[in-house]
């Protein structure tokens, strides 16, 4: 099945990029630019998360593929929920194909819920693939009392997260809005692996937001001594290996709502988003995305990626960017729903 999409995703390639990848004038043009040069890979995120290890994982590869063989280096760049790092990439990083960022997946979406700090056009970005689609999920530590979906309708449940700005706080009020699930949400955590940190040490009850893929490759011991209780999915499809886990699309009551919660998951389609900043001249972007699909069948990262369990179900940058103009092309009101289900409240 991989093999399969990733043939369809060479073979869209191909015909998006035309001239830039057949053209032995381009190609030469590319290896002479990246030829002794380096290119850094900024992660919005801390060390020890899902988002650095599949950075650095990919670093080790994508240059092996791009014409010239340049050098890579990866640099962390965390706050905001990976705002800082686009906004980097946005205004101060070259925008000559020598920086490249591995941002959160909701970058195309963070300005309509941010437009005070996510000052950015997600649609000026040069996506360049992502390893693989995802599920978020929500989950409760052993000792809570709230062992299933269910048990949030009869018993309060405190959930911890960064904020109100990243799935980590706009999951939760969502599934409450939506469910009348019984939903508290503490907010201030500086990142994910924070909040996770404290449901271990009982601050909080479980944690919104977290990656399906992330917690079977840093949480597996977890699921195995059922240390934590997997509530709820989101996403635009279920998880094939989660089929009794109450999927949070079931609970649309309207139109609007299916369709805002739509807008709201979408960006799940590209998990682990590789970008380029705006303006990258066309024949760079389209070496970037050619690298990172040959990184994708190159059977040595594959290996690696298995042993570091991380999931491989590649997107290509074509994909990613078709899927950004479906996400721009969302009518204001169902934009406007989605904010109203996702708004933060202090007394929650």
């Amino acid at each position: 099945m991989r093999h399969q999409r990733n043939l369809l995703a060479a073979v869209a390639l191909a015909g998006a990029c035309g001239l830039a990848v057949a053209s032995p004038a381009s190609a030469d043009s590319v290896a002479d630019f990246y030829k002794g040069k380096t290119v850094t890979i900024i992660v919005g995120y801390s060390a020890g998360g899902t988002y650095d290890a599949t950075a650095r994982l990919l670093s080790q590869y994508l240059g092996r593929h791009l014409p010239g063989g340049p050098s890579m280096l990866v640099k962390n760049m965390p706050g905001s929920g990976a705002i800082k790092a686009i906004l980097h990439l946005a205004n101060v990083a070259p925008h000559d194909g020598t920086a490249l960022g591995m941002v959160a997946r909701s970058y195309p979406i963070d300005p309509a819920f941010n437009p005070e700090g996510a000052k950015y056009d997600p649609a000026r970005f040069n996506p360049i693939g992502s390893t693989s689609t995802e599920v978020s999920v929500a989950v409760t530590w052993n000792t809570s009392p709230v062992k299933t979906f269910d048990d949030l309708m009869t018993h309060e449940a405190t959930f911890g997260a960064t904020g109100f700005r990243d799935d980590t706080g706009r999951f939760p009020m969502l599934t409450k809005r939506l469910t009348g699930a019984r939903i508290k949400v503490v907010t201030g955590y500086p990142g994910g692996n924070d909040v996770t940190m404290a449901m271990e040490k009982r601050e909080v009850e479980g944690r919104f937001g977290w990656s399906w893929g992330s917690i079977k490759s840093r949480a597996k011991p977890w699921l195995e001594q059922k240390k934590i209780n997997i509530i709820l999915q989101m996403g635009m499809k279920k998880a094939s290996d989660l089929p009794n886990v109450p999927f949070i699309m079931d609970y649309a009551k309207t139109p609007k709502d299916k369709a805002a919660l739509e807008f709201l998951f979408m960006p799940q389609a590209a998990a682990w988003p590789l970008i380029a900043p705006p303006d990258v001249p066309a024949d760079r972007v389209a070496a970037l995305r050619a690298a990172f699909q040959a990184t994708m069948n190159d059977k040595e990262f594959l290996a690696k990626a298995a042993k570091a369990r991380l999931d491989i179900e590649p997107v290509s940058g074509e994909e990613m960017a078709a899927n950004n103009k479906r996400i721009a092309g969302f009518d204001h009101s169902i934009i406007e729903r989605a904010k109203e289900l996702t708004a933060g409240n202090p007394t929650n």
